[in-house]
């Protein structure tokens, strides 16, 4: 079989009607966000939507905030390229919500007003804190926003068959002024609705998928797991790499054999199970409810239809691999990220694929823009406000300041996105969980639960985690020394994981704890114990606290 030959059946039909498709949900989107954008009047309906959501909507929005491109196309292409190495993601994506629920969902929603470093500067000093928390909270969204727009790459690449880098390149852009727009009309208010929008299409379209992908097998899961066997048998993709077709089954297709790829996985795994609790975007979510009742009645609402959404995932990866094969999931547009699109074509057409592709697109739209204000709000609120003018800056400079962040941001990812475009979106995604789970988690953690943390300790933590992931990253075969690589004619690797959560988030923690303990306690005891109180009961949550 040629990859010419391959490259024609990845043909998703009539470009015209796809972009027609891709047109009604922009319209459809754009129409919730300029009238959502009518009631954006103060820096908190900008930030949280004026608290103004119930637990349900929050739940629904959380899971339009989650359920990424990562999710979506990421996770289905590991899976049906690497099966059990790849369904790891699903695990640890689902997982990490119980550490969400159990430790930081409702003491961050009674301890903070609109960004992470409120909770974090409660009882610290303002300045170092904040300004440290929005350096962390920066490159986390940097890291997420390079996923989406890689994927938004892949998707429009797969359904008008592009193979021009190029094209795709421009893809890229156009996702990046797209997000520009649904923040700067809309906020958070306008992103909620889409992401709620959004989420019950995502899915009830993949719901559709899996039924769709059981009928054109004619049987269930044995059926589904011995055609995928039987594909992954004839791969010229496995007989390059020297697998055996059994492993689909198994542990170790791309986390086996040496030491490192075994230290890889463990490495990935603590990043995606500890990465939720310090993802700032997700935790300002809890800030859009009333109360933090509903704050924690909308995390048992995502939970749920996370974890439905991560189970389907499964039969998607694996349907997949039965139905499309490696090979041509490998020689399409967009590689591994083309394995859900290219079963939609499979399985219901190319009014179908394009259908589901409009939905991954309208995915994209709704994280990068709930990305995006969290960045932003993090710089205005926490740098600009809080640091630079001292708490006396108006609420509508803070919001023309937000809007600016947004376009630089937005101009940064699509160039960084652009790069990124060979990798697999949910690699890079676990790239942003590390980040997060290294430099906000232990910060989080200690500041709730442990009395002599200081500033010192907290400013020491977050710096840690930022940096040696940071360098970490540049120094892994994701950035140079692999085919797959941002870089692949380089080559500067010099540590072995492509994950650095193994050692960033022990050093993180470490740090934290260490310096905490050598330094001198901040002597600010009853702010610490009116942060114990307002964190497990909620009293006086509406005071904001200056110091």
């Amino acid at each position: 079989m040629t990859t010419t030959y391959l490259a024609q059946e990845t043909s998703a039909g009539n470009p015209i009607l796809n972009i027609s498709i891709f047109g009604i949900f922009l319209v459809v989107t754009m129409a919730v966000v300029l009238r959502a954008g009518k009631t954006t009047k103060k820096a908190s309906d900008f930030y949280t939507g004026g608290g103004s959501f119930s637990g349900r909507q929050n739940g629904l929005a959380i899971s339009g905030d989650y359920l990424s491109a990562a999710s979506f196309l990421g996770i289905v292409g590991a899976v049906a390229l690497n099966g059990y190495d790849g369904f790891l993601y699903s695990v640890g994506f689902f997982v990490a919500w119980l550490v969400a629920l159990m430790l930081v969902a409702e003491p961050m929603r009674n301890v903070g007003r609109f960004t992470m470093a409120d909770v974090l500067s409660f009882r610290l000093k303002q300045k170092p804190v904040r300004v440290a928390a929005s350096i962390a909270t920066l490159f986390v969204t940097l890291f997420y926003l390079i996923a989406q727009m890689a994927g938004a790459g892949s998707l429009v690449a797969v359904l008008l068959n592009i193979h021009d880098f190029k094209w795709q390149a421009v893809v890229v852009g156009i996702v990046g002024v797209l997000m520009i727009l649904y923040v700067l009309v809309g906020g958070m208010k306008g992103t909620t609705y889409v992401q709620m929008i959004k989420a019950v299409l995502l899915v009830t379209g993949v719901v559709v998928m899996c039924i769709m992908v059981f009928v054109s097998l004619r049987g269930g899961f044995s059926n589904m797991f011995s055609t995928a066997i039987d594909m992954h048998a004839s791969s010229d993709y496995l007989h390059e790499k020297g697998y055996e077709a059994k492993e689909i089954m198994e542990p170790g297709l791309k986390y086996g054999g040496s030491t490192a790829a075994k230290l890889d996985f463990i490495s990935l795994g603590m990043s995606l199970v500890l990465g939720v609790g310090g993802l700032p975007h997700v935790l300002m979510r809890f800030y859009t409810v009333p109360t933090a009742v509903e704050a924690r009645r909308s995390v048992t609402w995502a939970i749920v239809i996370i974890g439905a959404f991560y189970l389907m995932t499964l039969i998607l990866g694996y349907g997949a691999a039965a139905l499309v094969g490696p090979d041509r999931i490998l020689n399409a547009p967009g590689g591994a990220n083309a394995a859900a699109p290219l079963l939609a074509l499979e399985i219901g057409g190319s009014i179908f694929m394009a259908i589901i592709s409009a939905v991954a697109f309208a995915t994209v739209l709704a994280v990068v823009a709930g990305l995006a204000i969290t960045a932003s709000a993090s710089i205005a609120h926490d740098i600009y406000h809080a640091v630079i003018r001292n708490g006396e800056s108006t609420e509508a400079e803070q919001v023309r300041v937000s809007q600016a962040t947004v376009v630089i941001l937005g101009i940064v990812s699509i160039i960084l996105g652009i790069l990124a475009m060979t990798q697999n979106v949910a690699f890079l995604v676990s790239l942003a969980f590390a980040v997060a789970a290294s430099a906000n988690l232990p910060t989080i953690l200690y500041s709730l639960y442990w009395r002599r943390f200081n500033t010192a300790g907290a400013v020491a933590s977050m710096y840690t985690g930022v940096v040696s992931c940071l360098v970490l990253i540049f120094f892994s075969p994701a950035v140079s020394g692999t085919d797959s690589a941002m870089f692949p004619n380089a080559d500067w690797a010099i540590f072995p994981l492509t994950s650095p959560g193994l050692v960033s988030i022990p050093l993180s923690f470490f740090v934290g704890w260490f310096v905490s303990i050598v330094t001198k306690p901040d002597n600010l005891d009853e702010l610490a114990a009116e942060m114990e109180v307002r964190s497990l009961t909620g009293v006086g949550v509406e005071a904001p606290v200056q110091h």
